[in-house]
């Protein structure tokens, strides 16, 4: 199945051996001056390893000085860099994939303390997302950002990288000249399509005349998607075509399709709340009007979604995060084994924890499904010296199905009891509100994995100490996992009205036309909201916070809230619970220190969760027993498989 997909093809002079690309992704692995470290070189090996044909860097700055993106990307500007390339380009050679270095200027979406003060751009424009200050380019300037593009081009060809992409997406620099949201110029870099993409031109002809036909990728936005925004300009696919037709006619060797910039963040990396190929037209209708090969994404994670992306007519399908999430997708669908697959939920971790990379913590860019992502270099090979011993582990949430998996592939026997009827924990609440059902992916691949270690799984069975004793376990894993929490400093929450999340996500309690309130804008108060206002209620919303959705990562936020408001949810940010009586709940307004009586038929509760308890049999009968995932400290599905990751490993 899915021949297509691997199936050869070329750009310029060098063969992929398949139809798959692993896009480019920041992820501050590099070293502190930019050059390549062992970390890069791990992480982007093993998705050669996994059957990716292509493997891109993550942006590499064409001027250290004053195009870097964070503290950690990588950098091309100097001679002492190339070593490290030549060694991460040998490495996926190793696997018989192509290594392409994506060279880049952050243009006005840059950081300007690390870059001289102030970003360079075509017009001076500042990122209304960054807010960094922004000058426009000289020509001489210019001139000197062309050569640096030239000069990275050369290194990387000398360090026998197969080819480079010029990123004019995103909102980066080209992509600040190629787009009339950001180009107001009236020179010959401004203006017409032509002279917008002249910097491109005059980057593509220094290349050939310094490397010949060195294989080149112009990596661009086909829609910026700004009308999403409510704001004029900026790309659109019409004149993306047109583009794409010029930069064939300069001599570039492949395009590379995706969209939106910082600014419109949720349709350039997208949250769960878009659909699988929900932009395939723009890569096809690129694919239609040139004549060399296009790359094009479009949160693809599935075999039948990239080969219908390939009968569409684009030569090569690309994705980041589906890769993160599983480098071994590619080994995994040509070998026939679907099932296998860890699919990308889209919940944007990896955007998160980038966005947040701190260096006195050690904080990187992770995948909430691939604890090894980013890791391969501490993590991998796991050690295989479980000699079968049995590991017990009290649930099968995704803390005990993680912990289960990595024993088994490190030899282990393990034996999970699990009370409930199904696996999976608190996923099988996650995935109720809509558009979260891509969490059934993560359900389903432990479900694989169970079955293909034959882990035994009890389901139905609460672990008590005889069925534990009579395993002789060698260890004992706690992740019974967490409840919800009714704050006993809160009167009348006994009431029968008095729902919790669980009661409205499991169908237990099934409301229609009722007016709900929900206290608490977590994650799972405003996904709980939105499908009950899914199912014909009408909604109010409380958070005793100053802004709804407090702590929430600004894109899941946005992604929320821009279905929640148009169907008619009402919110109240400064508001506190107080009590609840007779169908009424009064909530203390904090900006003017007021009371606010108001009435519902139902109350939803969304303040949090609270581990398990374990029994005190169990817990004196294996003092040296792990508790992990929400048994320890309730968190998100990373911290959950992470913490079955680690605990499997120290066994």
């Amino acid at each position: 199945m899915y021949e297509k997909l691997f199936e050869q093809k070329a750009i310029g002079g060098v063969v992929a051996p398949n139809r798959l690309v692993f896009e480019p992704m920041g992820n501050y692995y590099a070293e502190l001056d930019g050059s390549v470290s062992q970390r890069d070189i791990d992480f982007y090996v093993e998705r050669a390893k996994g059957g990716c044909g292509i493997v891109m860097t993550e942006v590499a700055s064409i001027n250290s000085k004053t195009g870097r993106g964070n503290a950690r990307n990588l950098c091309t500007d100097d001679d002492r860099f190339i070593p490290g390339y030549k060694k991460m380009a040998d490495g996926v050679h190793a696997y018989g994939s192509l290594l392409f270095v994506e060279l880049y200027h952050p243009g006005c979406q840059g950081i300007a303390p690390l870059n001289g003060g102030s970003m360079a751009s075509p017009s001076g424009q500042e990122s209304e997302l960054i807010h960094m200050p922004s000058h426009a380019m000289t020509l001489e300037e210019i001139h000197a950002t062309v050569q640096d593009f030239v000069d990275s081009a050369v290194r990387m060809q000398k360090a026998g990288v197969d080819g480079v992409v010029l990123h004019a997406a995103h909102g980066y620099l080209l992509c600040e000249f190629i787009s009339s949201y950001t180009n107001h110029r009236t020179d010959a870099y401004g203006g017409s399509i032509e002279n917008r993409v002249r910097i491109i031109k005059e980057i593509v002809e220094g290349i050939r005349k310094e490397c010949g036909d060195y294989p080149i990728i112009v990596r661009f936005s086909a829609d910026e998607y700004m009308r999403e925004i409510g704001k004029d300009g900026g790309m659109v696919l019409e004149d993306a075509v047109e583009m794409a037709k010029l930069f064939e006619s300069y001599g570039v060797d492949a395009l590379d399709v995706s969209a939106g910039n910082y600014e419109t963040m949720n349709w350039a990396w997208e949250p769960t709340g878009f659909d699988e190929g929900w932009k395939m037209h723009n890569g096809e209708t690129i694919a239609k009007a040139v004549n060399i090969p296009v790359i094009a994404c479009s949160v693809i994670r599935t075999p039948q979604g990239a080969e219908e992306f390939l009968k569409r007519g684009v030569d090569f399908v690309g994705s980041a995060r589906q890769f993160f999430a599983d480098p071994y997708w590619g080994n995994k669908v040509k070998e026939d084994r679907e099932k296998e697959i860890r699919k990308c939920i889209s919940c944007l971790n990896c955007m998160e924890t980038l966005m947040a990379a701190d260096e006195e913590n050690g904080i990187r860019c992770q995948c909430t499904v691939n604890v090894e992502g980013g890791e391969e270099c501490d993590l991998l090979p796991l050690s295989k010296d479980g000699n079968n011993r049995k590991v017990v582990i009290l649930g099968a949430g995704p803390a005990g199905l993680e912990t289960a998996r990595v024993a088994a592939e490190r030899g282990f026997q393990p034996v999970i009891f699990e009370k409930s009827d199904v696996i999976g924990g608190q996923l099988n609440l996650a995935n109720k509100p809509p558009k979260k059902d891509k969490i059934t992916w993560l359900i389903d691949y432990y479900q694989a994995m169970m079955e293909k270690y034959g882990i035994d799984v009890r389901l139905n069975t609460e672990a008590t100490p005889g069925l534990i004793a009579a395993e002789n376990p060698y260890k004992v894993i706690n992740a019974i996992g967490s409840s919800p929490v009714l704050p006993r400093a809160i009167p009348g929450l006994d009431q029968a009205y008095i729902l919790t999340p669980p009661d409205v996500l499991t169908g237990a309690c099934q409301l229609r036309d009722k007016k709900v309130c929900v206290v608490g804008s977590g994650m799972t108060g405003i996904e709980t909201a939105e499908l009950l206002q899914e199912q014909g209620n009408t909604i109010e919303l409380y958070e005793m916070a100053d802004e709804i959705g407090p702590g929430l990562f600004f894109q899941n936020l946005i992604d929320v809230m821009g279905r929640l408001a148009p169907g008619g949810c009402k919110f109240f940010p400064k508001h506190q619970l107080l009590s609840v009586e007779e169908h009424a709940a009064k909530f203390k307004n904090l900006e003017n220190d007021t009371e606010v009586v108001a009435n519902y038929d139902y109350i939803v509760v969304s303040l949090g969760t609270r581990s398990n308890a374990i029994s005190e049999e169990i817990a004196a009968a294996y003092p040296d027993m792990v508790s992990i995932g929400d048994a320890a400290k309730s968190g998100r599905i990373r911290h959950a498989i992470e913490g079955g990751y680690r605990a499997a490993v120290a066994l």
